[in-house]
């Protein structure tokens, strides 16, 4: 079975730094383009970053200079080290691996990164 499982989530203090993991199973996530979203209550969830197959990443301007997005595919694993956290970064952060030949999407349960004032 797929399963994608985010860990590192928690609470800081502005101007402090976390990074997010998510180790995938039960596919080829190598081929995968794989990304972080996250999500408060009310809002849609927004795409934070992404990072295709070649290495090509993405980052919504809000994180641009502020988070960086990796990979390790031998390891299945996606990334992102968020550095100078704002209380504005608080939400759930999403896990996503996306195959585009076929349209097909998974996602990890999500981790809370809350950012204290």
């Amino acid at each position: 079975q797929v399963q994608l499982v985010e860990s590192g989530g928690g609470l800081v203090q502005a101007g402090g730094s976390l990074r997010l993991s998510c180790t995938a199973s039960g596919s080829t996530f190598s081929i995968y383009v794989r990304g972080w979203y996250r999500q408060t209550p009310g809002k849609q969830r927004e795409l934070v970053a992404t990072i295709t197959a070649g290495g090509s990443t993405n980052y919504a301007d809000s994180v641009k200079g502020r988070f960086t997005i990796s990979r390790d595919n031998a390891k299945n694993t996606v990334y992102l080290q968020m550095n100078s956290l704002k209380p504005e970064d608080t939400a759930v952060y999403y896990c996503n691996a996306h195959r585009i030949p076929t349209g097909l999407d998974y996602w990890g349960q999500g981790t809370q990164v809350t950012v204290s004032s």
